[in-house]
């Protein structure tokens, strides 16, 4: 059982204050957060790609090659890499760059993300949504399978036998399938053997069960060995010394952050019982002490079958010292929790 972290870099006003801070400052934190999460054995750091005014990070690779060179053992990846308004060239050319930084620890979560600022500014039409995704992919997927490439499509001009440089130390370069609960998207991964991220960041997580049985069935009538492809996760949550600390914490700027979202999507407003519903046992918010945070990780494991945790913090913007604290706090106390009760459950004959 994996366990990590993913941001957005938020730079949403202070709750209290009202202040924004910069870009440049978040990015740094970022780099701080990460350095962190490797130090107290986290598994994975992801960063999201983001072009709009409240996210710092529209370049992921950059970010997390600042903290590649400064840490040894966490695999750092994309959360989620916008594929269908980028050049599939380019990403694999840094991600496989970032890889070389980091002596093998990249991977590419590839999206087709939950917000549109990408498509206008980058030169392309919302109509194509879908069918720039499945070709930018085929490309992405050549691409790390040789050196030299021939591909032509329609949305991208061809490439006729040119060689694709640096080459990755990993052989293949991890590539991610992110989504939202889409059942197409899931198939999609399972047909071609792609491990898939489920964003589970509302409802019942148990939902998602049935797309997880029906992403290993589709791998398996692909011919792939389902039992070997991990599934992670996605969720908001923020880990806190104890649990009424914690709870009160975080729940002013995730109330932020939601009615933000929400407003621009025509969502309901977010209140306190949306948020203490959430967090129960059946929720998909993972805010708690130690403790409480670990049981419905262990929770998700046994009921969904996610082999790959990432606790998305923070939401909103949230002081640096809170954010790096409940870092530590998911490293040092809520891993080994969830690490020694999936050991067990595994060894007691648990999938």
């Amino acid at each position: 059982m994996e366990i990590g972290i993913s941001t957005f870099a938020e730079t949403s006003p202070d709750v209290y204050t009202g202040e924004v801070m910069s870009h440049a400052q978040r990015l740094r934190e970022v780099v701080e957060e990460i350095v962190l999460a490797d130090e107290v054995g986290l598994d994975v750091y992801g960063v999201g790609e983001h072009h709009r005014k409240d996210y710092a990070a529209s370049s992921p690779a950059m970010v997390l090659a600042a903290a590649a060179a400064q840490t040894s053992r966490i695999r750092l990846t994309s959360a989620v890499t916008v594929l269908s308004s980028a050049d599939p060239v380019r990403v694999f050319q840094d991600f496989a760059t970032l890889d070389g930084i980091s002596n093998g620890r990249a991977e590419i979560m590839a999206g087709r993300g939950s917000f549109i600022e990408s498509f206008p500014l980058f030169g392309y039409d919302l109509n194509d949504y879908d069918t720039l995704f499945d070709e930018k992919l085929d490309l992405l997927l050549k691409l790390r399978e040789s050196e030299k490439v021939t591909w032509s499509g329609t949305h991208r001009p061809a490439i006729h036998n040119l060689g694709v440089y640096p080459r990755p130390v990993q052989d293949p370069l991890p590539i991610w399938i992110g989504s939202g609960g889409n059942q197409e998207s899931v198939i999609r991964a399972g047909l071609l053997g792609l491990p898939l991220v489920l964003a589970i960041i509302g409802g019942r997580p148990t939902q998602f069960a049935p797309l997880v049985q029906l992403y290993k069935k589709a791998a398996a009538h692909a011919g792939h060995d389902a039992s070997k492809l991990p599934v992670a996760s996605h969720s908001h949550g923020f880990v806190g010394d104890d649990l009424e600390s914690a709870v009160d914490t975080f729940f002013l700027p995730t109330q932020q952050s939601m009615n933000v979202i929400g407003k621009e999507r025509g969502w309901p407003s977010y209140t306190r019982s949306s948020y203490d519903a959430a967090r129960s046992l059946e929720g998909a918010l993972y805010v708690g002490d130690p403790q409480t945070v670990a049981e419905k990780i262990i929770y998700l494991r046994k009921n969904v079958g996610i082999t790959r945790f990432m606790l998305h913090i923070p939401l909103g913007t949230m002081p640096h010292a809170d954010v790096m604290r409940a870092i530590e706090l998911l490293g040092t106390k809520v891993a080994p929790i969830v690490r020694e009760e999936i050991t067990k459950w595994e060894a007691a004959g648990g999938i």
